[in-house]
């Protein structure tokens, strides 16, 4: 058995990174919207990285609804990578 069976991460060849500090914690501090995003994702986010993404459309500007336009389209492209490999 290889490390990543039984985990949530499905078959992916794409990098894990491994973060310090209580990641639930980290999800339950970000805004609603992006919560059930990311629970609805294809794969698993970190909670940092896609805050990242958020708080730089919202920065900019951006609406909700951009914010999460724009975490539709690096999931995508995210996936399109991990098929190429």
């Amino acid at each position: 058995m290889s490390r990543r069976q039984g985990t949530n991460c499905g078959a992916t060849r794409l990098r894990r990174r491994q973060r310090p500090g209580d990641p639930m914690r980290r999800f339950d501090a970000l805004p609603a919207p992006l919560r059930r995003w990311l629970a609805e994702a294809a794969r698993p986010w970190s909670p940092a990285s896609s805050l990242a993404i958020w708080r730089k459309v919202r920065a900019q500007g951006g609406t909700v609804e951009e914010a999460l336009a724009r975490l539709d389209r690096a999931e995508r492209a995210l996936l399109a990578r991990d098929a190429a490999d």
